[in-house]
């Protein structure tokens, strides 16, 4: 069992999801021989509490009874750990005799309290992303500062010599993380997929195991070597804006702009290179002959579409909510197949379970996707779909995608049919279908109002 989680993943990056501008082929390659869930959404979002759902298989959406983030951006409602009396993926699949590891460089991932390493024998973390403690910040050469434009999360714009924006302590912590980089394999996300390789060239060839790729990368500082952005913006010469300020995206010029996207776009190109070299480590081991492979992300982000910038709450637009899902099955059942299910993260834990032919210990939130693998419906046909971030809800069916706070307010109404793009909100003239959609979540919050969370 492979399970790749990429973070901060826009399924519209994707070339096997109808982009033509974007090199994506490892990523294309993975769509063409996997079914491919086109609308496939996170469960809740953003970087915790999507991942509480996939290592337990349970719903974090609606966020009840919990306690506001802390720490160096604003509150994230949802942010808590897997409650202790939930079993893991990875605690069940061992009990079922598998040898359990986890390969990753997301630093949420591995703080003892949030329970997301439970059940894995083998962790392997790759220290130096944004937000890991990791080296003195005095290692940072001070002479890259001016390569780069950055906000701090409140909105402060602070000017160093050279008049570039620096959030000075940030920018220095991850800088003097990363200072020993050399060449590409020295880059954080090359290191996870060269170490989750070597985990599968250990590997008894007798002995099953479940491997958890969990890559923090393409989420910013988007600072991959230079030549991936100049494939899509050559040419630039100003300090490049590696890392957004969430909110409104009018800060920034149009050049800016141009650019942040063409960073981002150049951090998936690189992510699907090394996604490649794991894939291609592990076809010449001969594992993909019986190994069922899933990929997905937790979210994607906001590149100045809708006038927003990077995972702020209201925006849950398809830019932020449109990820990509795959199952590859090793027998090649629908591959290169589309299917427009509302799979999720939730369902990841019970599918995998699934193929493994182990009954989960308790009742799961999410479904088994296996059965879609041969060509039949899950056992909930998923009419429609609810997921929130923080204060926000999102509700979706096949005709309509409705935005609004939890208690109904400020909804935002498209017609997704019409308007997939969702530029033009017709909540005013239709409040029966905004009522109808909000009541569908609801529903699926057990009936009750959602928490305020003023």
């Amino acid at each position: 069992m492979i399970l790749i989680v990429t973070d901060t993943t826009r399924r519209d990056h994707i070339g096997a999801y109808g982009n033509d501008w974007i090199q994506t082929p490892n990523l294309d390659k993975l769509a063409a021989d996997s079914l491919r869930f086109t609308r496939a959404v996170p469960e809740a979002m953003p970087t915790v509490p999507a991942r509480r759902s996939i290592h337990s298989g349970m719903r974090t959406f609606p966020f009840r009874n919990w306690v506001k983030r802390s720490g160096n951006e604003s509150g994230v409602w949802g942010w808590q750990h897997i409650p202790d009396d939930q079993p893991t993926l990875a605690e069940q699949m061992s009990a079922g005799g598998y040898t359990t590891i986890l390969v990753s460089d997301n630093p949420h991932t591995f703080k003892p309290s949030m329970n997301f390493a439970r059940g894995f024998k083998s962790l392997q973390w790759i220290r130096g992303q944004e937000g890991d403690d990791y080296m003195p910040p005095w290692l940072a050469d001070d002479r890259f500062l001016d390569q780069y434009m950055y906000q701090d999360a409140g909105g402060e714009e602070l000017t160093s010599k050279g008049e570039n924006l620096l959030l000075a302590n940030e920018l220095k912590q991850y800088l003097a993380n990363n200072a020993d980089r050399a060449r590409e394999e020295d880059y954080l996300c090359a290191k996870v997929f060269r170490t989750a390789a070597r985990m599968l060239e250990s590997t008894p060839p007798d002995q099953p195991f479940f491997l958890a790729i969990d890559s923090f990368d393409p989420h910013e500082p988007w600072d991959a070597p230079r030549h991936y952005a100049d494939l899509y913006d050559p040419g630039y010469t100003d300090p490049e804006p590696v890392s957004p300020r969430y909110g409104k995206s009018d800060y920034l010029t149009d050049r800016q702009l141009k650019r942040m996207r063409a960073l981002y776009a150049g951090e998936m190109t690189m992510v699907d290179r090394w996604i490649g070299y794991f894939m291609g480590q592990a076809e010449r081991l001969g594992l993909l002959e019986n190994s069922l492979v899933i990929m997905t992300s937790d979210h994607g982000m906001a590149l100045g579409e809708h006038g927003a910038l990077g995972k702020p709450s209201f925006a849950l637009w398809p830019e932020m909510t449109d990820t990509p899902f795959f199952i590859r099955h090793p027998d090649g059942k629908r591959a290169g197949e589309a299917m427009d299910y509302f799979a999720s993260t939730h369902d990841i834990a019970p599918t995998i379970l699934s193929f493994a032919g182990i009954e989960p210990e308790t009742r799961l939130d999410g479904v088994d996707l296996m059965p879609t693998l041969e060509g039949e419906t899950p056992s909930d046909p998923r009419d429609y779909f609810t997921s929130g971030m923080n204060d926000y809800v999102w509700v979706s069916d096949r005709q309509y995608t409705m935005i609004s706070k939890n208690d109904g307010s400020e909804a935002v109404l498209y017609d997704i049919v019409a308007d997939p793009d969702q530029q033009n909100d017709i909540a005013a003239d239709n409040p029966d279908i905004v009522k109808h959609m909000f009541s569908l979540v609801l529903k699926d919050a057990g009936g009750e109002p959602l928490p305020s969370y003023a």
